[in-house]
């Protein structure tokens, strides 16, 4: 088995999976499916909370030696670039969104009946939705952070890190610090390195676990949703998969070929690992330690991956941003709400603004459907209608989403890395 490439074997495990879940759901009872899951989705759920388990550590201990190893003058440069990546490849995202969900026009027959199965799961995700004020965001990027570290707050890790990783630099290049607190923090720092060499071993040990925890959750998501699903949804998911699509094999090897002058098919093709985690696990945040490898392997400066990859596992969501503009069309086309010019570009920004908290978990993008359709001027009952068509259909299409995020966020870190004077 050791002949044989990892992800050969997660294919394998995905197909398998995929063909045990879709028998499940046409030759079963739902009683008799919800007696077998219960079984099954704990290994792939062990797969999952293991690479959570590392991601809290990487992300702390690799954006503080990222910092940290940086000097000071290139680390703006570097930021800036990655943040301004991030935030373009988003803007064309959500256009291109808005463009095909307009040529495509989704409509659905039976809307109201087909929301009516998930209507009553649309309360707890309002509840779990409200971000409060712009202020309580701000002051919440500072916390404590070993409560950070337990809860799996991103941004105060990032926040908490960035800080300690520069403030050690600009100890170890002050001259006026003693020689004792430039040794003692060496000392810290190169603890961080080993603790994070320490983090990619424990990844290695589970990548070998692989295989199993992708065919149990290939299984559960199949078997729970069936292919029922894409009688209704068939125009939907169409369409946010053509979107999906060109984003990873247009846009991003175009940007690869403009920037890299490099054939960007065999750059994607060395990141196919990241993206088939991404596409079953449903979560950049969980994706991050495999996406940490694939960029070693393509040499990317680990100064810059440390920053890159953490910082788009949370705010660069493409995936995201051409995934809601077919559900607010199509709620359009519903109800009957013409978008004029104001409206479309209303659309596009808050996509674009709303995608920074999608927050790399599965399904994070049905949180953010509420404030983008409430922003367009729908009435809450409307809303609700589509945030229900959305949880229908959401497993789906949160696999191909969480691909596209995961590949955004590797190609930029490649571009930036190959663009820097660090390499």
């Amino acid at each position: 088995m050791k002949k044989v490439p990892l992800v050969a074997k997660i294919m394998i495990g995905f197909v398998f999976g995929t063909i045990l879940g879709l028998l499940l759901s046409e030759f079963c009872s739902k009683e008799t499916v919800a007696r077998v899951l219960p079984y099954i989705s704990p290994f792939g759920d062990v797969l999952v909370a293991m690479l959570k388990t590392v991601v809290y550590p990487i992300i702390l201990f690799s954006l503080i030696m990222g910092a940290a190893s940086m000097p000071l003058k290139n680390s703006g440069k570097v930021g800036a670039s990655v943040l301004t990546w991030y935030f373009l490849t988003s803007v064309i995202a959500t256009v291109f969104g808005v463009a095909l969900a307009y040529l495509f026009n989704p409509s659905m027959p039976a809307a109201q009946d087909v929301a009516k199965s998930f209507i009553g799961t649309v309360e707890k995700f309002s509840t779990s939705s409200g971000s409060g004020s712009i202020g309580a965001f701000f002051v919440g990027l500072f916390q404590n952070p070993f409560a950070a570290l337990a809860s799996g707050q991103f941004l105060p890790i990032i926040v908490f890190a960035l800080a300690f990783g520069l403030c050690a630099r600009s100890l170890l290049d002050s001259s006026s610090t003693p020689d004792s607190v430039k040794k003692s923090v060496g000392t810290l720092v190169d603890c961080c390195n080993g603790a994070q060499k320490i983090s990619f071993r424990l990844i290695d040990c589970v990548i070998h676990y692989f295989p199993i925890g992708v065919f149990a959750l290939s299984t559960v998501n199949f078997a729970q949703n069936g292919v029922l699903l894409f009688g209704p949804y068939a125009k939907i998911t169409l369409c946010v998969v053509v979107c999906v699509m060109a984003m990873i094999f247009l846009i991003y090897p175009i940007a690869i070929a403009i920037f890299c002058r490099e054939n960007p098919y065999k750059i994607l093709a060395r990141l196919r690992e990241p993206m088939l985690t991404a596409f079953v696990t449903r979560s950049s945040a969980a994706t991050l330690p495999v996406s940490f490898k694939a960029a070693d392997s393509l040499g990317v400066d680990r100064s810059v991956s440390s920053f890159s990859l953490p910082v788009g596992a949370t705010v660069n969501m493409d995936g995201v941003c051409v995934h809601l503009p077919v559900f607010v069309i199509l709620a359009a086309n519903m109800f009957g709400h013409n978008l004029g010019v104001v409206d479309i570009a209303t659309l596009c920004v808050s996509i674009v603004f709303a995608s920074i908290g999608a927050g790399g978990i599965p399904g994070g993008s049905v949180f953010l459907l509420f404030m983008v359709l409430e922003n367009m001027g729908l009435p809450s009952s409307q809303v609700s209608v589509i945030v229900a068509l959305c949880l229908g259909i959401n497993p789906i299409l949160d696999m191909f989403e969480t691909c596209c995020n995961v590949t955004g966020d590797s190609v930029c870190t490649y571009i930036v890395s190959k663009k820097s004077s660090l390499r």
